[in-house]
């Protein structure tokens, strides 16, 4: 069973000429009613028909805040008095508009029988009561039924309304999820890119400094590599908007060329590549493949300066693609290490942590990111992933 709906006083200028037009109507049916009872009626029948339907007319004021009280009020007024008759109508009409559907039944029950017992009471002539009480029935149930109908299609028009505004908010919900989701993706690749130039560029101005003494050959050297660097920088930042716009573009993605960069920068990397050449990747496994390996590379220059790296990548078509990135690490640096990798795994670091995101949209997985202990004074940080190469 559906609720009432209470529109409460009218607060609108429309609202207030409606209710105004309402009691006018019923005044103005009121009078015909007692210009017509001047010949015919007289004594207290005339003044209570007076009374009835002034009393009446003016109730109609408060029929939008408490419809039900109204149209009963108006209906017992409208027994003596016939010319309380079209409020009682309209008040009862009213009811039906605002009131559950039990109660606008009851009222226009209630409606009928004061109309009966006015027939009754004072037969109106021209057709026998059997007509005339037929009438009642009929006209009453024509204003509940009306009554009912409109206030149904009003609730149906407040619940799509409402679907609606749900709808909305549930679009614009999405669309600031779509929103953090870019921005993460943002923040990922701009990680990606900047630490690893950065982390060239840092090696390089380590080394310059610590070699103060470098002759001006090697000193240009550096600021080369240096100025290269940056210049890739800038490059493929350019190239994470353009990912970011539109489809990802492989171009740039040139891993003898990232391994040939870090070991220019005195890094010892073995790389096997097992015959997997990027272009033949899917375009989000291709990119993932690149930037992890390029991150496993900024980590073991970060955790283990000067030892030597193994990059490893094997796999095919149907059976995915698995990335591993080996380096050993000296005991003391096998713990820090560890800890920061479980802290990046919590969320509290952005390397690994960004790692693992990056592998599970595009379908993979990080199977292993730690030390695996290789004796008392050394370990080895072993990063393993797998990710999705189909037919």
């Amino acid at each position: 069973m559906t609720a009432d709906v209470r529109p409460g006083p009218a607060r609108t200028r429309r609202d207030r000429a409606i209710r105004a037009g309402g009691v006018a109507c019923a005044l103005a049916a009121a009078a015909v009613v007692v210009r017509g009872d001047l010949g015919a009626a007289s004594g207290w029948y005339l003044v209570a028909d007076v009374a009835g339907g002034a009393a009446a007319s003016g109730a109609l004021w408060l029929s939008r805040r408490w419809p039900a009280t109204t149209a009963l009020a108006a209906v017992a007024l409208a027994v003596p008095a016939a010319s309380a008759s079209v409020a009682a109508g309209i008040a009862t009409l009213m009811t039906a508009l605002y009131r559950r559907s039990f109660v606008a039944i009851g009222v226009g029950a209630a409606w009928v029988a004061a109309t009966l017992a006015r027939f009754w009471l004072r037969p109106p002539g021209l057709a026998p009561y059997p007509v005339w009480a037929l009438v009642a029935v009929l006209f009453g149930v024509a204003l509940t039924g009306w009554g009912m109908l409109a206030r149904a299609r009003r609730q149906l028009l407040l619940s799509l309304a409402e679907r609606l505004h749900r709808a909305e908010e549930e679009q614009r919900r999405r669309v600031e999820q779509a929103r953090h989701t870019e921005r993460l993706a943002i923040a990922r690749e701009m990680h990606d890119v900047l630490a690893h130039r950065l982390s060239l560029l840092a090696l390089h101005a380590g080394a310059l400094e610590f070699n103060a003494r470098a002759d001006p050959a090697e000193v240009v050297e550096a600021a080369t590599v240096m100025r290269s660097s940056a210049h890739q920088a800038l490059q493929e930042l350019r190239q994470v908007i353009s990912v970011l716009r539109e489809a990802p573009v492989l171009a740039g993605l040139d891993l003898p060329a990232l391994v040939e960069e870090v070991r220019q920068a005195g890094v010892k990397v073995e790389m096997h590549d097992g015959g997997v050449r990027l272009p033949d990747l899917p375009g989000a496994t291709a990119r993932a493949a690149y930037r992890i390996v390029q991150e496993g590379l900024t980590n073991a220059r970060k955790h283990a300066p000067g030892r030597p790296v193994t990059v490893r990548l094997d796999g095919g078509p149907g059976r995915g693609l698995t990335i591993e990135v080996r380096n050993p690490v000296a005991a003391s640096t096998a713990i820090s290490a560890a800890i920061s990798a479980a802290g990046s795994l919590a969320g509290e670091g952005a390397g690994l942590a960004g790692m693992r995101e990056r592998a599970e949209l595009a379908g993979g997985r990080v199977e292993q990111a730690g030390v695996e202990k290789g004796g008392v004074e050394m370990g080895e940080f072993r990063l393993a992933v797998w990710l999705p190469w189909p037919m």
